[in-house]
């Protein structure tokens, strides 16, 4: 693929956008594929580098889980809900569920597809299919289809998540009228063991050696189907979300063109744009257990005499409609403008016998402007609920950004503020509340970080900082009870990254990343004082075609109280009693890409190698006080795409 353009926002203008794509040049086997989001006018490539295979996983570095791919993760860093308005709650699998509002919109020369396929062991398995194609150089669909399913080294563990998405977008032929739809399917399945009863069986006799011998809190000891299409959760989280969007707007502005050989481009720069969104959303959440063991819920919950099914389910339908004026100061400068809108929400819930209903009624404006020399990128937007169920709520975000020189890099600063009603989890009529006991009258949490980025790409370096102000934190105290920090307290988080080159040809690299952050005494949250990444790797690019990357690489955070987590409210809950002293995390990794197919194969978890008794990869860290990380993990996977 190859590409070099800029386009203008919603279409108008050069670019990706532009006529000129009915006019090949003979490049017959290469694509020219462009992406943008919704909320922006800048037009991005495909990545196709090989050096971190995090970029292509779900759950990010800075993140734990929970033993098994597709289980609950966590944020090693303090990362607050930083949404008002209506939130369910339920965020532990969000690392797996696509946020609708990062759907690409592509567009492109030629139809496009691309293949992926990740295999573990256990017959863990990832598959992806994505396709795109132009119909006419105005009007472009995509689809795109991921499943995870992993069965766990651990008992009751599997997982089994499914994305599938459509969009589509289409602008008319003078370029005034453009519309965008998104309809997206998730379904996260989740095996819940509560953990294992006894940490001390991982160092105990030979047969505990296969892990599914251990016994969970959760959950029995029947063998789950490891089958690639087998969905079935006994014991566990069963979420769907259904997220359907159509926005579109109408132009007005000034008609332009250029001519270039014999070919005449026509161009249109809007001045005034009328937007409208509809937005609707269905969201299931259900816990659901089949083969209740009540020693675990007296455990965990203190829960006594259970059916022999127990489950709890909570129903919403949300249906937004949102109406947006925009202005162009300067109309050759489509990446400056200021927005003004407001949005009516309604919310329907289903709780069995009760199906309660709310509205809000909100207002935002947003002004950005990233000017033509590109040395100034700044932003300011704010939204505030007027009325409703979260009447109250507001986000007021500013941000600024300044090329100070070409060797001297960019700043940027910012600022949020966002004050916000607590999750509907939380809530007397969610059926989840009947677990979650304790007080329900909490205020609403108000949060401000302010941040400051220093980026250096001649250096390959950035230094960052954040400074966190939380009031009226909400927290999960305990498996079943939750809590609110009525005392203000600061986070000071610090990032380092920096990439270092050595030898003669500078194939050999060392990629470095360090995050710092310290809190005030007694706050409510429990972080390691230091995470960092480092990797060492030998790279370049080999006989013409080949790029490739091999070398180690290790993640390790300093000792600290690690959260529990509560599998029926789908929550991670504080603890203060058991420190997690783990090793640094090591794999072994080799990655290459010929044309466009890429592979890798990766030895995960090297750290856990021990040799007495005898050798075995049995030295298992730990993701909570209860949930060991795996083994040993071979990991090799694919992706290849192709012009069809």
């Amino acid at each position: 693929m190859s590409g070099n353009s800029t386009g203008s926002r919603g279409g108008g203008g050069s670019g990706p956008f532009k006529d000129s794509l009915l006019h090949r040049t003979g490049l017959e086997d290469s694509a020219t594929i462009a992406y943008r989001f919704l909320d922006t006018a800048r037009f991005y490539f495909l990545d196709s580098s090989v050096n971190d295979f995090g970029r292509r996983w779900p759950v990010q570095l800075t993140s734990i889980f929970l033993g098994n791919t597709g289980s609950a993760s966590k944020s090693l860093l303090f990362s607050p809900n930083m949404k008002p308005g209506w939130d369910h709650g339920f965020h532990a699998y969000d690392a797996y569920v696509p946020d609708l509002f990062q759907t690409k919109f592509y567009n492109t020369t030629r139809p496009y597809t691309q293949l992926t396929y990740i295999l573990g062991p256990k017959s863990e398995q990832t598959i992806g299919v994505q396709h795109t194609q132009n119909v006419r150089y105005n009007w472009n669909f995509s689809f795109r289809f991921n499943l995870i399913n992993s069965p766990g080294i651990f008992r009751n563990q599997k997982t089994n998540h499914s994305n599938l998405l459509f969009n589509t977008w289409y602008v008319t032929p003078n370029k005034r009228y453009t519309a965008y739809f998104i309809i997206a399917g998730n379904k996260i399945g989740a095996t819940e063991n509560g953990g294992l009863k006894d940490l001390q069986l991982l160092d105990s006799t030979p047969a505990f050696s296969e892990r599914f011998n251990i016994p969970t809190n959760l959950g029995g000891a029947a063998f789950e189907s490891q089958s690639l299409l087998s969905n079935t959760i006994n014991t566990g989280n069963k979420y769907s979300f259904t997220n359907i969007l159509f926005r579109h707007h109408y132009d007005l502005g000034k008609k332009d063109s250029i001519t270039t050989d014999s070919t005449v481009e026509y161009l249109f720069y809007p001045r005034f744009r009328f937007q409208h969104t509809m937005q609707l959303n269905r969201y299931s959440f259900q816990y659901l257990d089949n083969r209740v063991d009540t020693a675990g819920y007296v455990l965990l919950y203190n829960l006594h005499n259970l059916p022999a099914t127990f489950g709890l389910k909570d129903f919403w339908q949300t249906f937004g409609n949102e109406l947006a004026i925009y202005s162009y100061p300067d109309i050759k400068n489509q990446q400056q403008f200021l927005k003004v809108a407001a949005g009516f929400e309604s919310l329907h819930a289903d709780f069995g016998p009760n199906e309660p209903s709310f509205t809000n009624l909100q207002v935002n404006g947003e002004y950005r402007n990233k000017t033509k020399n590109r040395k100034w990128d700044m932003e300011l937007s704010g939204r505030f609920y007027l009325a409703g169920l979260n009447g109250g709520d507001y986000n007021v975000l500013a941000s600024l950004k300044r090329l100070i020189g070409k060797k001297l890099g960019y700043i940027t600063l910012g600022f949020q503020n966002v004050n916000r009603t607590p999750s509907f989890i939380h809530d007397d009529l969610s059926n989840f509340k009947k677990l979650n006991i304790g007080n329900t009258n909490f205020g609403k949490e108000n949060t401000t970080i302010a941040s400051a980025v220093y980026e250096l790409p001649q250096q390959r370096l950035v230094l960052a900082a954040k400074y966190f102000l939380a009031s009226n934190y909400i927290y999960f105290k305990n498996y079943s009870e939750a809590a609110q920090e009525a005392t203000l307290f600061n986070l000071l988080q610090l990032q380092l990254q920096k990439q270092f080159t050595f030898g003669r040809r500078k194939r050999w690299n060392w990629y470095t990343e360090i995050f710092v952050q310290q809190t005030t005494a007694a706050a409510p949250v429990n972080l390691p004082l230091v995470l960092s990444r480092n990797r060492f790797a030998y790279e370049g690019q080999f006989f013409k075609n080949l790029n490739l990357s091999t070398g180690v690489e290790l993640r390790y955070h300093t000792p600290y109280k690690a959260d529990n987590f509560s599998p029926v409210l789908g929550q991670f809950v504080l603890q203060n009693t058991t420190t997690i002293k783990n090793l640094p995390d090591i794999a072994a990794y080799l990655q290459f890409r010929v044309r466009s197919l890429s592979l890798f194969i990766r030895a995960e978890n090297l750290n856990t190698a021990e040799l007495s008794p005898s050798f075995g990869f049995l030295n298992n860290n730990l993701a909570s006080p209860l949930q060991p990380t795996p083994g040993y993990y071979l990991r090799f996977g694919i992706f290849w795409g192709f012009v069809n």
